[in-house]
């Protein structure tokens, strides 16, 4: 992970984890996530780019605080999955789904971001995965609005 991206991602995840995902900019330049001091310049461009990837809105020009959209929550959702790397719980986590040809382009997506987390086919639509992510998958799944074809079950065997 390079420094900006891996920037990107604290800004997207401390903006995520914000009652009303309202955050200045002074108050990422010392964040205890980081493991240095970042420059204004460098923090001005991570915002930059994800204010340009529609990620995060400015709400005040005056006091330098942004917003985190939609877009940017879903965005922290999936890097928050891809960090948390713990202990395996002897479970297994199994995704299924019957996702219409109208919603193709959902399907393709989950389908897309299953294989970036490290999912498992099993079948065409059934994807396995040791990672503890149920909740966090289900509350995408919701977001996306899919969650009438989709279900995920948690198992402690599967037999492949």
């Amino acid at each position: 992970m390079n420094k900006k991206n891996s920037l990107a991602k604290i800004v997207l995840l401390t903006l995520e984890k914000t009652v009303d995902g309202y955050v200045k900019f002074d108050d990422f330049i010392h964040n205890p996530l980081l493991e240095r001091p970042v420059k204004k310049s460098e923090l001005a461009l991570v915002f930059k780019r994800l204010r340009e990837n529609g990620f995060v809105e400015l709400i005040s020009d005056e006091e330098l605080a942004a917003r985190i959209t939609d877009e940017g929550k879903t965005k922290a959702l999936w890097a928050k999955m891809k960090l948390e790397d713990e202990k395996w719980d002897g479970k297994w986590r199994i995704i299924m789904w019957d996702i219409p040809e109208k919603r193709r382009k959902a399907r393709d997506l989950l389908r897309h971001q299953l294989k970036q987390l490290g999912f498992i086919r099993f079948q065409n639509s059934i994807w396995v995965s040791k990672k503890n992510c149920a909740d966090l998958l289900n509350e995408y799944i919701k977001k996306v609005g899919i969650d009438e074809w989709v279900s995920i079950f948690e198992s402690s065997t599967i037999k492949f």
